[in-house]
């Protein structure tokens, strides 16, 4: 075994020379990865830089008439507004219950039950998005709209008149709608990591907890949860990219309005799902080019949060550190 490991008299150029081309090839890829991103951004940018000169970079961001027909005028806030506020309320929606779903995967459940229940977190991440629109425009919108939303707005008619135009046309396909969907497609990105983390907490930190007087719940709340707050928090973070992007199951069912303000049951846009739905139908220059800044915005906006992700999940990697 010995004789094996020992090289002859090149052994230390071997190793200098090793070291130096594996830490090379490891920045190149890593570089790759980065080049990569900035080069998407600099086509969407060039691509769309025509209508971000036309009515400027805040002036496209801001502006509220999409126009490509008669007044060629065109604004992206409708769109961005209708993207914020679809993936932060599935957000806010699903985290909790994802959450419920981990801890329990984790903590509480039986080993055959938590293997079916993992399982199925991780089936249902990978299910295409057209399957959830295909089922929400089937099924899930048809039931909203007689068990939901025309119960509620007779209710409001009734009771609060006032409270219709913000309630909207209660059709099934709208901004709700949207939400709910894209609640049902990220809970399994939040629970699998949230999961994850959960089962990384060191079994003495259990342990110390209990020996402590700790009840289940304590131990849970006191010394499990603040060690995977981490991970739980990346978790929720992939899931609010994940929401950003989505396309089809969005365009499938948030009803696609041009106009705000938007209403809870009323039709609405994204970004994604404007792109969908008329890039094969842009003929006009100006049109195509618009279409292509707002990709640019999206990613601009993708940008953003990502950061932030990854300013919190640093922050709360050194409080725990600060913990332990």
């Amino acid at each position: 075994m010995t004789r094996s490991l020992t090289r002859g008299p090149t052994s230390f150029m071997y190793r200098m020379l090793g070291d130096r081309f594996f830490a090379a090839f490891v920045v190149l890829l890593a570089s790759g990865v980065v080049a990569l991103a900035l080069l998407m951004a600099w086509e969407l940018y060039q691509g769309g830089s025509e209508p971000i000169r036309r009515f400027g970079f805040f002036g496209f961001l801001t502006g509220t008439e999409w126009d490509p027909v008669i007044a060629k005028q065109f604004g992206a806030w409708p769109y961005v507004a209708g993207t914020l506020v679809t993936s932060l309320g599935a957000l806010a929606l699903s985290f909790f219950p994802a959450l419920a779903a981990a801890i329990y995967a984790a903590e509480y459940a039986p080993r055959w039950l938590a293997s079916i229940i993992n399982y199925l977190l991780d089936l249902t991440a990978a299910v295409p998005s057209v399957v959830y629109g295909l089922w929400g425009i089937f099924v899930m919108a048809p039931w909203l709209r007689e068990h939901l939303y025309l119960p509620a707005y007779l209710l409001a008619a009734e009771k609060v008149p006032g409270l219709l135009p913000f309630l909207g046309n209660p059709t099934g396909y709208g901004m709700l709608t949207a939400i709910l969907i894209l609640a049902a497609m990220i809970v399994p990105f939040t629970a699998a990591l949230a999961r994850d983390a959960i089962s990384l907490v060191p079994q003495a930190q259990r342990e110390a907890a209990y020996a402590l007087g700790a009840t289940r719940w304590e131990v849970m709340l006191l010394a499990i949860l603040p060690l995977s707050k981490g991970g739980i928090i990346a978790g929720a973070f992939l899931a609010l990219g994940r929401a950003l992007g989505e396309t089809m199951a969005v365009t499938m069912v948030i009803g696609n309005s041009h106009k705000l303000p938007y209403t809870l049951f009323g039709p609405a846009a994204t970004m994604p799902s404007v792109i969908a739905n008329e890039f094969t139908e842009a003929v006009e220059q100006i049109h195509l080019d618009s279409l292509i800044a707002l990709g640019f915005y999206l990613f601009l906006v993708a940008l953003v949060l990502n950061l932030l992700a990854g300013w919190v999940i640093r922050r709360q990697m050194q409080l725990t550190k600060g913990v332990l």
